[in-house]
């Protein structure tokens, strides 16, 4: 499987971002991931997780993006992560991954998100 992140880019405190990621691969492979979601990392920071969705539609955030960002999609061929009041501290590498059945996980390449005060 492999995955494919963009929407990243500069963009100043308060306004709002899409990222999109997009799988492609055997459809025996796409067919058994079961959750899909966005982890970040900031420089020098920890890779964390940011927000996930299963193949039913359940969604889970990170504390510090409750109530601003949203996870959409089928968690199988695509997702989105609407970004909305961002803040400097949301400054990172965002991944997207996709975990099987069996619990592979798959990376995307990540996309770059800046925010300016």
């Amino acid at each position: 499987v492999q995955l494919q992140a963009s929407g990243g880019g500069l963009v100043q405190a308060g306004r709002s971002l899409t990222l999109f990621c997009s799988t492609t691969g055997s459809t025996f492979s796409i067919n058994n991931i079961n959750v899909m979601g966005w982890y970040r990392q900031s420089p020098g920071g920890q890779r964390e997780m940011v927000a996930t969705i299963t193949g039913l539609g359940t969604t889970n955030y990170a504390d510090f993006v409750k109530g601003r960002f949203t996870i959409s999609g089928d968690a199988k061929n695509t997702i989105d992560l609407q970004m909305n009041s961002l803040e400097p501290d949301d400054t990172a590498v965002y991944y997207c991954f996709a975990r099987t059945l069996a619990s592979n996980n798959y990376w995307g390449r990540g996309t770059k998100v800046t925010v300016s005060s």
